[in-house]
Formats: structure tokens, C-alpha cells, sequence
């Protein structure tokens, strides 16, 4: 049974899910619902409207799947650390993850250091990949087996957001088919914690 934190996260993303239906009924049928949530692009005015119109128009489309995935993956990111961090103290990175993950972490952020820009994030959590969340919660079923109704189900949920996350986080577009699996996974990673 979800606690209120849990309820909240729900209520959040199903919001959010209604949310990006409306996007949908806005963008198919070239109407403004006066919801007020969109905001225009601010971009270089001399150049953005040199990239050709249907670029841009994939990247309209795109948008709302990013907004969606986006909030998924840190909404997930930050349940394994809460839920580790209350089950191991505050050194739960380094008692409650595993050696490879942490190291590849380590590695991320010393790339992103070394390259002069300005670092995502000071948690070593937000370097780890989509796939590595899936290995720490695996390898403490012992805390996330209070939160989830199946391990078997948290794996086949993972494994099926990383699959629709790559178009995503590597500028592509999503198929109809793919736009569907990807809400169905979103509403499948939330029912696992009923």
C-alpha cells in the first residue's frame, strides 16, 4: 500500500499522463486549449527558423514524450535514493550499491568534470545509467521488495522504459506504437507500487 508520498508521486504522473493527452488533442487537431502550460521556444531568432520546418515540427511532437520520460526517470532516481538513504543512512551509496555501478558513476562525473562544463548534478545517483537504477534496486530487494509487488516485474518495467528511452534521449521520434508503449510502461512502473 503506497504512503502519501507515494499517493502524491501518482497523482503526479497520472496528471501528468492527462496532461500529455491534452497535448495531443492540441496538437491534432491545431487547437489552444488556454491551458497556459506551453511556452514558446526562446531561440536564436536569426537561426533556429533556418531548421527546417518539419525538424522543428518533430521536435514539437517530441517534446511532451521527453517532458514525460524526464520526470519518470527522476521521480525513479530519487525513490532508490530516498529509499536507501532511510534504509542505510546517509553513506547508502557506498554500502548499497554495487562496486561496477558506483565505479561507472565515478567515471561519468570525472568525464563531465574534466570537460570544463557545468556539472548536472553533485549526486553520483544522477550519473548512473537508466540501466544501472535497475541493478541497484535489484541488488537491494531486501528494501525495494517493501515497495514493489515483483522484482520479475520491476525488471521486465526497466527493461521496457529503457527500450522506449533511446528515440528519446537520442533525439528520435516515436512511433504511434512506441508513444503507446511508453505510457503503458509509465502506468505499468506505478501499479507495480499498488
Amino acid at each position: 500500500m503506497p504512503d502519501r508520498g507515494e499517493n502524491l508521486k501518482l497523482f503526479a504522473m497520472t496528471n501528468q499522463l492527462f496532461e500529455h493527452d491534452l497535448d495531443r488533442v492540441e496538437r491534432e487537431h491545431g487547437v489552444d486549449l488556454a491551458r497556459g502550460h506551453r511556452s514558446a521556444i526562446r531561440a536564436d531568432e536569426a537561426y533556429y527558423p533556418q531548421i527546417e520546418s518539419d525538424i522543428r515540427a518533430a521536435a514539437a511532437r517530441m517534446a511532451p514524450h521527453y517532458e514525460m520520460f524526464y520526470s519518470l526517470e527522476v521521480t525513479i532516481r530519487r525513490l532508490i535514493a530516498d529509499s536507501l538513504e532511510g534504509a542505510e543512512g546517509e553513506d547508502w551509496w557506498d554500502t548499497a550499491v554495487p562496486e561496477e555501478v558506483r565505479k561507472n558513476a565515478g567515471r561519468a562525473q570525472q568525464r563531465e568534470l574534466d570537460s570544463g562544463t557545468t556539472p548536472r548534478s553533485d549526486e553520483l545517483i544522477d550519473f548512473a545509467t537508466f540501466g544501472e537504477l535497475g541493478e541497484i534496486i535489484k541488488s537491494n530487494w531486501d528494501v525495494f521488495g517493501a515497495i514493489f509487488s515483483s522484482q520479475k516485474a520491476v525488471e521486465r518495467v526497466m527493461t521496457s522504459l529503457n527500450t522506449v528511452r533511446g528515440p528519446i534521449a537520442h533525439c528520435g521520434v516515436l512511433a504511434e506504437d512506441e508513444v503507446l508503449r511508453l505510457q503503458l510502461a509509465v502506468r505499468d512502473w506505478f501499479r507495480l507500487m499498488e
